[in-house]
């Protein structure tokens, strides 16, 4: 009975791993898979957004505002199911070039060791002289044949520097994709955790409705009444900025104005992109520019930037680096120091000010409002204010991923929020 009970056993693991061996997917599988799961969320996600559009484009009423909420909250969850596959896409492209490099280094490995060989052999045959070889070579056809090998040695060391400079070479193409995966992956997550942040406010908003109005339609207009805002209540609100302290919002308004004035882009936009870079991030501030910089890229030009500024470079607060690559930001822009000097003539013709300030909230006004033309916000439609403010968070390659949607989204949605209040403040 006990035989048995082992044989049976033995049998019902072999088909286990048979059958696992068989239905077991393979990187390429997964990652067709992953494509396909992504864009029928995409189709769901554009779905959610035509219910969305319909009802903004509606008259408020208690039903319309809680179907609206319902549906961003739905759209979100969408968004939060595709951007997970899309990570898990992301770290199959990650772990296929960690193959790659794993498989380049060992290739690298095995060059070196041959060119060693080489090179042990080119000094043996150096230690004798010409006459020394011809004297122990019994035949002179013998001599030639090792002055060939010689010269075929010396052929063999020179293609194999071109093979370890090719394959350097590669190692840092892939390392470089490989930095650029990764710090997409890192977008995204920015991206996922502001989303989540949004869902939760948005349900204890809708919430905080019914439980007020208990689903009646004249309870919620005397809700919407109650909460108008007027002109004072506008300026006096805090605006809150990364990086340094808040202020009201009549003053944000006021260097949005100077800024728009300066470039063209809307001073809506301008707010927006700052009061969303202000609500990304859980490191914001806490870096340091020793440890948390590019040490060539950034740390040299950022030293400089304090000197010109009269600033301890240990004192001022910059994005702490993620989990991979660089952090070191500034201010309420983000810019990391390599970017804004690039910037900074710029910015300090149109501003006044000189040197600029990354921290100064003035100054990130017209900083943002400069690069977000640069990005092509000034071409006066929606659809060019929200790429470029996807330019501005994921770069121009990115700026046009479905997975980066919510950041323009959400922009966007700020932009409209501003909009309404700047109408107040200016009495439209």
């Amino acid at each position: 009975m006990q035989n048995f009970a082992k044989t049976f056993f033995t049998f019902v693991l072999i088909v286990f791993l048979i059958s696992h061996a068989a239905f077991a997917e393979t990187e390429k599988e997964r990652r067709a898979r992953l494509q396909k799961e992504l864009q029928k969320l995409e189709r769901e996600i554009k779905e959610q957004e035509k219910i969305v559009d319909s009802l903004s484009g509606q008259r408020r009423s208690l039903e319309r505002d809680v179907s609206l909420l319902n549906a961003k909250i739905r759209k979100s969850e969408l968004a939060i199911k595709q951007r997970n596959l899309a990570i898990s896409k992301l770290k199959s492209e990650i772990r296929i070039l960690n193959k790659r490099l794993g498989n380049l280094d060992e290739q690298l490995q095995a060059q070196k060791k041959a060119l060693a060989q080489l090179l042990r052999r080119t000094k043996q045959i150096d230690d004798y002289s010409t006459v020394e070889l011809l004297l122990n070579t019994r035949k002179f056809s013998e001599f030639l044949d090792d002055l060939k090998r010689f010269d075929d040695l010396k052929k063999a060391i020179h293609s194999s520097f071109k093979e370890i400079a090719n394959t350097k070479e590669n190692i840092q193409d892939k390392k470089k994709l490989l930095e650029e995966k990764k710090a997409e992956e890192y977008k995204l997550r920015e991206i996922q955790a502001l989303e989540k942040k949004k869902i939760e406010e948005a349900k204890k908003e809708k919430a905080r409705i019914l439980k007020i109005t208990k689903g009646k339609e004249d309870e919620y207009k005397l809700l919407l009444k109650y909460k108008k805002r007027t002109a004072a209540d506008i300026r006096a609100e805090l605006f809150e900025l990364r990086d340094t302290k808040g202020i009201p919002f009549g003053k944000a308004y006021q260097y949005a104005k100077e800024a728009s004035r300066a470039t063209g882009v809307s001073p809506a936009l301008i707010l927006a992109i700052i009061a969303q870079e202000t609500n990304l991030g859980k490191n914001v501030g806490t870096g340091n520019w020793r440890t948390d910089m590019h040490p060539t890229r950034d740390r040299p030009i950022f030293k400089k930037l304090m000197e010109e500024l009269g600033f301890d470079p240990d004192k001022m607060p910059v994005s702490k680096k993620p989990w991979y690559g660089w952090g070191g930001a500034m201010g309420p822009a983000q810019f990391i120091p390599s970017t804004w000097v690039l910037y900074k003539d710029r910015i300090a013709t149109l501003s006044g000010e000189n040197p600029p300030n990354p921290w100064n909230p003035r100054t990130a006004f017209f900083a943002t409002a400069i690069l977000m033309k640069d990005n092509g916000a000034t071409a006066g439609t929606r659809y060019a204010e929200r790429l470029a403010a996807l330019r501005y968070f994921a770069g121009w390659k990115n700026a046009k991923k479905p997975a980066y949607a919510f950041y323009g989204d959400s922009v966007m949605e700020l932009r409209d929020k501003f909009q309404r209040r700047i109408d107040i403040l200016e009495g439209r």
